[in-house]
């Protein structure tokens, strides 16, 4: 409703893509309505890559660079896929500086909380921390709705590639997660 009511007193016509309409326009009204739109699930992707300070900071990357590259934008993208492609650039960027970004497909990290006294959502949480990135990336942006198209876009892989991570991410899960409730 708040974003109707910006847009009526605006006087901005809603616009079924935001992103070209900004492109176009250059109005600030689409980038707002970019960010109600896109920000939780960018953040919450980006959070689940990396801690949630540096996902803070790749989200607040990101939208500056949509402000500054929207020429770059094609409308026959969709505007969360490219918002995604830029978030996972930026991120990467961050770890190669950090240098983190060694071998990402063998990169793991360790649960934080005891399985024992964690609770079902807790437990799969922990067992997604477990996945090496790639895997636990693909799978986070399936988890948003992305098509296998578009994860492939997103994360410049082929089709087969993003298949195979799926794959072998729903099979890790299923042991762990099949491994902690057997006992």
């Amino acid at each position: 409703m708040l974003i109707a009511l910006k847009t009526w007193l605006h006087k901005v016509s809603p616009s079924r893509d935001p992103l070209e309409a900004y492109k176009q326009t250059g109005e600030d009204i689409y980038i707002e309505i970019l960010i109600n739109t896109y920000s939780q699930d960018l953040f919450h992707f980006l959070s689940g890559q990396s801690d949630r300070e540096l996902a803070k900071d790749i989200c607040q990357k990101t939208w500056l660079t949509v402000v500054e590259k929207s020429h770059l934008y094609r409308d026959q993208q969709t505007p969360k896929a490219w918002l995604f492609s830029i978030a996972r650039n930026a991120l990467l960027d961050e770890f190669k500086k950090q240098n983190r970004l060694s071998s990402l497909d063998e990169q793991h990290h360790e649960a934080t909380s005891s399985e024992a006294e964690a609770d079902e959502k807790n437990a799969l949480y922990d067992a997604l921390l477990t996945l090496p990135f790639l895997q636990r990336e693909a799978l986070s942006l399936q988890l948003e709705g992305f098509s296998l198209q578009e994860i492939a876009t997103i994360t410049h892989s082929e089709v087969e590639t993003i298949k195979t991570r799926l794959r072998y991410a729903k099979q890790a899960l299923k042991q762990r997660l099949g491994d902690s409730h057997g006992e």
